[in-house]
């Protein structure tokens, strides 16, 4: 069997990841352990988790398990970077030591072949979502978070269910073009990061988009556990070159 060859970086998003979701956690640890430990980079572009509710959750068995698969790719030489999403952005210091990773801020760029690439999660280019945008603005603000953390664990975690009960009430009355990123946001981005390609998220909705020669890579979500089954990751290599994957699976 032939090792896979030695890539620049490798991006993934939108994994929603949870207990009673076990075969797309498999899927995700086989990337880990068959992918990303070939790689240069590894980078995790948010909602890795379905939510995270604070770094003192840390000892739960599945978190446990998640953790130790990145932290192995980490331990192997591959350096991995972990860019909030709308599910898990209380991801802290806690977590990053535990799993060997490093915390970005958004936009993130790097460069690739003489390419200038700007890494986001998407959610804060969907500016047509005026509603999505508020609360966004409301969990991302520092006191907000010191004082939502200041609660209990267990109160935390039942306010998150409630709030993703809310939000997918929410999104069933919404179109995809208001869910979608905006234009104007991505032009924005474009120029503010002084980017020919953009990688995100968040949206669902994997695509490559060809706008006057800048490209956007729309990454996949992962679903290994219901019909139809999706995921998928971009591979980026030394000389610039971007390559869209799909997951395999049996059956």
């Amino acid at each position: 069997m032939n090792t896979p060859a030695r890539t620049f970086a490798l991006f993934i998003s939108d994994l929603h990841l949870q207990v009673s979701h076990p075969r797309t956690a498999e899927a995700f640890f086989g990337f880990l352990a068959e992918r990303a430990t070939h790689a240069e980079r590894l980078y995790l572009l948010g909602d890795i988790f379905e939510y995270w509710a604070g770094d003192d959750d840390l000892a739960d068995p599945f978190h446990q398990q998640v953790i130790g698969a990145i932290r192995a790719v980490s331990d192997g030489g591959t350096a991995v970077y972990w860019l909030a999403g709308n599910r898990d952005f209380l991801v802290g210091p806690g977590f990053a030591e535990a799993a060997g990773l490093s915390l970005l801020e958004e936009p993130h760029v790097i460069t690739a072949g003489g390419r200038r690439i700007a890494l986001v999660h998407g959610d804060a280019q969907c500016t047509a979502d005026l509603k999505y945008m508020a609360f966004r603005a409301q969990v991302r603000d520092r006191a907000w978070q010191q004082q939502f953390l200041g609660m209990p664990l267990a109160q935390r975690k039942a306010i998150i269910a409630g709030l993703r009960e809310g939000s997918r009430e929410a999104q069933a009355g919404k179109s995809y073009e208001i869910m979608d990123v905006a234009p104007s946001s991505v032009g924005a981005l474009f120029d503010e990061a002084d980017a020919t390609v953009i990688i995100h998220g968040h949206t669902h909705r994997p695509a490559v988009h060809d706008t006057g020669g800048k490209l956007r890579y729309v990454l996949p979500d992962w679903e290994l556990d219901a019909e139809p089954k999706r995921g998928g990751w971009i591979e980026l290599a030394q000389d610039g070159t971007l390559t869209r994957h799909d997951v395999g699976w049996a059956g």
